[in-house]
């Protein structure tokens, strides 16, 4: 069984899919690779952002539910998703995100790297950490922004928690995590590979409350394993070690499986196959309205539920 290698996807909540797709898709130049609905719940878009073909480690989604109240962020939660970017491409980002009226926090260094923190439309915690580590994306030619400057996947999330030590367990001893180092309250760990999505931070926040879900937070994050074989030991080695694991559940373009970790951050184990291109071409990602097989007869139905949204458009940047 090979150790998690990284990160898959990172699923979050928003209150207006208009905002959310200008956002990521124009001001970050993240493709719209998939527009569906959520599995659970289809009255509300599933909408997944990532590289040309959302590749695994570049993955952002959300459920955009019309009008969710903003949740806020504590103990227990996903605090900030890291992508990275070109250790040149710092001002780039800057006046970029200035020009669309998104306030940037003042400058700092994480592990020797540069951070720029800033918040999306809903108040969810984005950072852009400028590192030159190697990492394989397929860029987005059409999109807005430049390939010498563009997100290259994600780098980190941040993990608020009350106590450090039974969240760590849980990274090192099951899924294979090493802790590579520590500023302060706050502790790094490396997934095995060498490629993209490789850190999670814990902070310890001992004495701090619970944060509440709504627009603006983090739902769950997703690992990576190579196929249903590698996950489903993992299945049976997190229940092993004690936790609620759930059965395998069929999101279409991956398999997963879910449990909550000890501070009670909801983890997912995902697959890597199928990929978006299991139901439409790639030059078609994120256009059409997809819906599983077994939502189809209700297709008239949801489509009249759903509010309208139009994906921008925008002129790439040489």
């Amino acid at each position: 069984m090979e150790r998690i290698q990284g990160l898959h996807h990172i699923t979050a909540i928003a209150s207006d899919p208009q905002k959310n797709v200008d956002f990521y898709h124009k001001v970050l130049g993240q493709r719209l690779v998939k527009t569906t609905v959520n599995f659970d719940d289809p009255g509300t878009y599933h909408l997944y952002y990532g590289d040309k073909v959302g590749s695994p480690g570049t993955i952002m989604t959300f459920f955009p539910w019309k009008g969710m109240r903003r949740g806020k962020v504590g103990n227990g939660e996903t605090a900030a998703t890291g992508y990275t970017i070109p250790t040149g491409a710092v001002e780039y980002w800057r006046e970029r995100l200035n020009h669309f009226g998104v306030l940037v926090k003042d400058d700092e260094t994480r592990f020797g790297d540069a951070v720029l923190s800033f918040v999306d439309p809903d108040g969810m915690g984005l950072e852009l950490i400028a590192n030159d580590e190697k990492g394989s994306i397929d860029f987005w030619d059409n999109g807005p922004v430049p390939q010498d400057m563009a997100l290259r996947g994600f780098h980190s999330v941040t993990l608020w928690v009350g106590t450090k030590e039974p969240t760590a367990k849980i990274l090192t001893e099951v899924m294979g995590y090493e802790e590579v180092g520590t500023e302060g309250n706050r502790s790094r760990y490396k997934g095995a590979s060498d490629d993209i999505g490789l850190y999670i931070d814990i902070v310890e926040r001992p004495g701090h409350g619970q944060g509440t879900t709504g627009a603006g937070t983090v739902h769950h994050i997703a690992f990576r394993t190579v196929d249903d074989s590698e996950q489903e030991e993992y299945r049976q080695k997190i229940a092993k070690a004690g936790y609620n694991v759930t059965t395998v559940r069929d999101r279409q373009y991956f398999h997963s499986i879910y449990f909550r970790e000890p501070n009670g951050v909801l983890f997912e184990v995902a697959t890597d196959a199928p990929g978006f291109s299991y139901d439409e071409p790639v030059e078609e990602l994120g256009t059409n309205l997809k819906l599983p097989d077994w939502y189809e007869p209700q297709r008239e139905m949801i489509e009249a539920r759903l509010p309208k949204f139009n994906i921008p458009t925008f002129e790439p940047e040489a």
